[in-house]
């Protein structure tokens, strides 16, 4: 069996070793979508008109989870809700995202209300049927062309066996049919991050309210788009207020990570970054049809509607360098075209102070989500002033980008839920800026 066949194994016995709302709005007479032969609920289908506000709902119906089980408290973990709310893009237009919501049936033994956190999930891919709602349903999916495991359940559990109220988003264009995913994209992750509390906070069977103290938890992308709510939260959504955010594996230097993960497990996610990007600044598109050649374009269009289970199948290992006219790879085409770094240079995080308490983590042999990135957001973020816990995470470097990625996930996940637990509990952060320079 390939290398890169065997670590997906690894992830699909990972998850599966895992173990009601009135309807705002219908989903009218919206025909359920097929996406490389999985089906997308109607549900999915955004209407024509949105709301004015952000987060306000747009549609809520039950959903079923695929990990339950009855009790005389009601289900284990919880009830949940599919949710479908307004946000608004990195352009200013208003966009549907789609989501769910958890009502835990354990109790909350903090102090205060029942808390609530925000989950942005790690990469899940650019298909509709990737979307990590639908991955609390079906937590492993093989489905004509497409492998979506749903490994953001573990965290999300965890969480709820805690006694603390999660909402998933699925990110701006996951899930809702309507436009492609924004893989990566700072502020569209960023406000479907905080948008996702504020429809939480609507629904009307949900216990959380305006005084529940709010976290944000994410890993990878999800670390990214947590650490950039964090920064824009004040300006966006200062109705929101931030009791703690964990930010694992943060992607904070786009130009850095693309060099990382080209030719990696992950290399499909250099598709994904570039159909986001050229979605949200069409001006990019004169570039990259000079410099895309026919199997650039042709990788491009197919990952569109892939997740992250088959693109490693699919493009595992390989190399930009196939998919370009003049035989450069991505990231020397960045370095050559100021258009390109002037773009991906309003994707860095870490230039705005981060609101509340936040924990950087990241593994110290990260190399596809790189460690040294990673860290120097958490650097960046003291000298802003911000409070700040940095954790290196210290695992063995086993040769292979995915496990050295992956392994800080679940090596950290339980300490990283423990922390967040503290700060909703209302516990001081003890930050570390100050021996932040003597860690590695």
């Amino acid at each position: 069996m390939p290398a890169r066949r065997r670590l997906l194994a690894a992830a699909v016995t990972a998850a599966l070793a895992l173990g009601a709302q009135a309807v705002p709005a219908a989903a009218g007479t919206a025909a359920a979508e097929v996406s490389r032969g999985a089906t997308v609920p109607a549900f999915y289908t955004p209407p024509a008109a949105l709301p004015e506000a952000d987060g306000a709902l747009v549609r809520s119906e039950p959903l079923r989870l695929a990990l339950s089980l009855p009790s005389l408290g009601g289900p284990l973990p919880g009830r949940a809700t599919r949710l479908m709310y307004k946000s608004t893009d990195a352009n200013g237009e208003p966009v549907a995202v789609t989501g769910a919501y958890i009502e835990p049936s354990a109790a909350w033994r903090g102090g205060g209300p029942r808390p609530l956190v925000a989950v942005a999930p790690g990469t899940m891919g650019q298909g509709d049927q990737c979307a990590a709602s639908l991955g609390l349903e079906h937590p492993l999916k093989i489905d004509g062309d497409t492998v979506s495991v749903g490994y953001e359940d573990l965290s999300i559990y965890r969480l709820l066996a805690r006694g603390i109220a999660v909402v998933v988003t699925d990110y701006v264009g996951l899930g809702a049919t309507d436009r492609l995913h924004t893989y990566v994209n700072r502020v569209d992750g960023a406000h479907a991050v905080l948008d996702a509390v504020r429809a939480a906070r609507a629904l009307d069977t949900a216990s959380v309210t305006a005084d529940s103290p709010v976290g944000l938890f994410g890993y990878s992308q999800g670390g990214g788009a947590t650490a950039a709510a964090a920064e824009l939260q004040p300006s966006y959504a200062p109705d929101v207020r931030l009791a703690g955010t964990y930010s694992g594996a943060p992607p904070a230097d786009l130009t850095e990570v693309t060099g990382a993960i080209d030719g990696s497990d992950l290399a499909g996610a250099l598709g994904w970054s570039l159909n986001g990007f050229l979605q949200t600044e069409p001006s990019l598109r004169p570039i990259a049809d000079r410099y895309l050649n026919d199997a650039g374009r042709e990788a491009l269009a197919d990952l569109s509607t892939r997740c992250v289970g088959d693109a490693l199948f699919a493009y595992g290992s390989s190399r930009s360098t196939a998919w370009t006219t003049t035989g450069q790879s991505l990231g020397e085409i960045i370095a050559a075209e100021p258009t390109l770094r002037t773009f991906l240079g309003k994707q860095r995080i870490g230039t705005l102070k981060p609101s509340g308490p936040v924990r950087v983590a990241t593994g110290v042999n990260d190399d596809l989500v790189p460690h040294a990135q990673s860290r120097r957001m958490a650097v960046d973020w003291c000298r802003l002033g911000g409070n700040v816990t940095y954790a290196p995470v210290v695992l063995p470097d086993v040769g292979r980008g995915l496990l050295n990625h992956f392994g800080p996930l679940l090596a950290d996940q339980g300490v990283a839920i423990s922390w967040l637990t503290d700060r909703l509990s209302g516990e001081p952060a003890a930050a570390n800026c100050r021996t932040l320079p003597l860690l590695p």
